[in-house]
């Protein structure tokens, strides 16, 4: 089981079974959505269970896509593919120990300027 809460603890969340290695995007509106490139793992949506769900503001940046934050604290969380079976849960949300790391970057061709990528890790332009 892996928990996570938003920063001011209003959000709470648990993912039941081990998390898949998580990517980092660097699209235009995951680093807005972040402030930076946004990492997260996708897991089943029946694997998470969210406590003040109700503190939840959810944005529609596309008419496939709602990205999920915590309507207090600002705290970026999900990014919910509404006709999958996956959420993406924010790696930085994570309280425990993950046992995952990063295994690619995605949409690196948006990527900000002000930083280079230099892990080694595949990198896909979109």
């Amino acid at each position: 089981m892996h928990k996570g809460s938003c920063l001011c603890g209003a959000v709470r969340f648990e993912v039941a079974g081990d998390l898949p290695g998580a990517d980092a995007c660097h699209c235009g509106k995951c680093r807005k959505h972040s402030g930076h490139y946004f990492a997260s793992t996708d897991v089943p949506k029946s694997a998470v269970t969210i406590r003040g769900e109700d503190n939840i503001s959810w944005y529609h940046s596309s008419q496939q896509v709602r990205r999920g934050f915590c309507a207090t604290c600002g705290t970026s969380l999900f990014w919910d593919p509404m006709t999958r079976d996956k959420i993406a849960v924010a790696m930085g949300a994570f309280d425990t120990p993950t046992k995952t790391h990063l295994h690619v970057h995605i949409f690196v061709a948006d990527k900000g300027d002000y930083y280079d990528i230099a892990d080694g890790l595949p990198q896909n332009q979109q």
